[in-house]
């Protein structure tokens, strides 16, 4: 038997395995639309479940968003009342502004005649002042002029003192150099008493 007669008697199929080969096609084809069909099935349950899930994100979202509008409103509520209180309060201040804007002006219009009296005081102290001032360089120039006249009279005085302290040394002098020559004069006289008094006992002897 040649190789192409056994590749032939090969491909040859009996019957049997014709009627085999299409139950398993069959059942192949059932289990194949089946699966498929639960396939369609799970994946239009998840769909629906990701429909629901989306919805109820949805819904917790505009429950949140809800929520977070009425905190917000009641912020601004809170903001609002605020902005009423302080306008209130700017009212109450803007009112005592101008009761304390009326005082300062009467204020200011008080201390503008208390500044025009100073000034006029001032002009008095002024002249009251330049008039103490002459007075005082007055008593000044008087107080030099006394001051040259005692300095003047207290040198005219140590001067006359010195000249009279002069004399009176010369004086002194003068009498001590008398009173040497009195003395010598005196003791010349006792000396030549004394030699004629020796010479009168010699004589006498």
């Amino acid at each position: 038997m040649t190789l192409k007669n056994k590749k032939k008697r090969k491909n040859i199929k009996s019957p049997k395995n014709k009627s085999n080969l299409k139950k398993l096609a069959s059942i192949t084809t059932n289990t194949l639309s089946n699966a498929y069909s639960r396939y369609k099935k799970n994946l239009e349950k998840k769909k629906i479940k990701e429909i629901k899930l989306k919805k109820l994100e949805e819904k917790n979202e505009i429950l949140k968003e809800k929520k977070e509008l009425k905190i917000l409103n009641e912020k601004l509520q809170k903001e609002n009342d605020k902005l009423n209180l302080k306008d209130q309060e700017l009212k109450i201040k803007e009112e005592s502004l101008k009761v304390e804007n009326k005082r300062l002006i009467k204020k200011d219009e008080d201390l503008g005649l208390i500044d025009k009296d100073l000034r006029v005081k001032e002009k008095e102290l002024k002249l009251r002042g330049e008039e103490q001032n002459r007075k005082e360089l007055d008593l000044k120039i008087r107080e030099e002029e006394q001051k040259n006249k005692e300095l003047k009279e207290k040198r005219k005085k140590e001067k006359f003192l010195k000249e009279m302290k002069e004399q009176e040394e010369q004086k002194k002098e003068v009498e001590y150099i008398k009173l040497k020559e009195w003395e010598e004069k005196f003791k010349q006289e006792q000396e030549l008493k004394e030699q004629d008094e020796l010479r009168s006992e010699q004589r006498f002897k």
